[in-house]
């Protein structure tokens, strides 16, 4: 969407100028939330013309209709708020008050999370013994010593799906101490900057990321390119990288054979796991959030509260 704050009369020799100014404007926000926000405005327009609303501009009592629908249909508040921010933007481009920023909105949006509450319902964390029974129940076929390196270093980095598909061979050195991946920008990271995440060499040799890192790259021959890679029924590595939904079926898929329940898990239950099971081992919260790159405690605090249940809990005073 071209801002129009931008227009220019033809021919302006500021056209060049304009356009790389859109390009700037569009990058201030990460690729995914910019295609969330498509998705999200044309959902909403597309509820307008149902109704036989106005949808630019659209109203406070339009846009309260429309969240008090997606409420009781069981939309979290999670999914509303990024619908009016997404509308709030199309609305503030257009040179058009954001109909979110109205009381009324405001008061309808802190209603819905006193009824509906906000408890996360996230999936299950894949725990280190979790990983070790998984890892016990693969095979030497190339597909599974893929997922083993897939798995371990996805646990041990704390990567997110896009992240891990996102690995060349060109980012990881190998060095003494295990090894050192080279992550690109992601989604906490709109500016590019990328950052280094260290993966120690593992204590047992059958869960060592390192290991089996090195011993996925050396049977699939790779020297360049995208780390993991699919793997064809007859042992062919393909040159494309797995894409962050195909992660997430080897998690489900993987946490299956070794006994658990598929639909528990996800492609985020690696990170997940880290992070919870690094907090149970008493890891320091920095040293966890160095290693997960969160930025926020709030995020992070999630995890620690489910580690720290049992530890240090009251009851243990009372003598029960």
């Amino acid at each position: 969407m071209t801002d129009p704050r931008l227009a220019l009369v033809p021919g302006s020799d500021l056209a060049a100028a304009a356009s790389r100014v859109q390009v700037y404007l569009r990058n201030t926000r990460a690729e995914n939330t910019r295609k969330a926000y498509a998705s999200d405005w044309q959902q909403f327009s597309a509820w307008c013309q149902t109704h036989g609303l106005p949808d630019l501009p659209a109203a406070p009592a339009t846009l309260m209709l429309y969240l008090g629908e997606l409420a009781g249909t069981g939309k979290k508040i999670s999914t509303l708020t990024r619908r009016v921010a997404a509308i709030a933007q199309v609305h503030r481009v257009g040179g058009h008050e954001a109909p979110g920023e109205a009381r009324a909105v405001r008061d309808l949006l802190s209603g819905i999370r006193r009824t509906h509450g906000v408890a996360p319902q996230g999936k299950q964390a894949l725990l280190s013994d979790d990983i070790r029974a998984i890892v016990r129940g693969l095979s030497d076929s190339l597909r599974d010593v893929r997922d083993q390196a897939l798995l371990l270093i996805g646990f041990a980095g704390a990567f997110r799906r896009s992240e891990l598909v996102g690995i060349q061979v060109e980012d990881v050195e190998f060095v003494e101490e295990g090894l050192v991946i080279q992550l690109r920008s992601n989604k906490t990271d709109q500016e590019g900057q990328g950052r280094e995440v260290a993966i120690p060499l593992g204590s047992r040799p059958e869960t060592c990321p390192v290991s089996a890192l090195r011993r996925w790259m050396d049977l699939a021959g790779i020297s360049s390119g995208p780390l993991f890679r699919g793997v064809s029924r007859h042992q062919r590595v393909a040159e494309e990288s797995l894409t962050p939904t195909a992660v997430a079926l080897i998690v489900k898929e993987r946490a299956l054979a070794a006994g658990l329940d598929a639909a528990l898990y996800s492609g985020h239950s690696l990170r997940a796991g880290f992070a919870t099971a690094a907090a149970l081992g008493g890891a320091p919260e920095w040293a966890i959030m160095k290693q997960t790159g969160h930025r926020s405690r709030a995020m992070l605090d999630r995890y620690v509260r489910v580690a720290s249940r049992f530890r240090s809990n009251a009851v243990t005073f009372t003598g029960l």
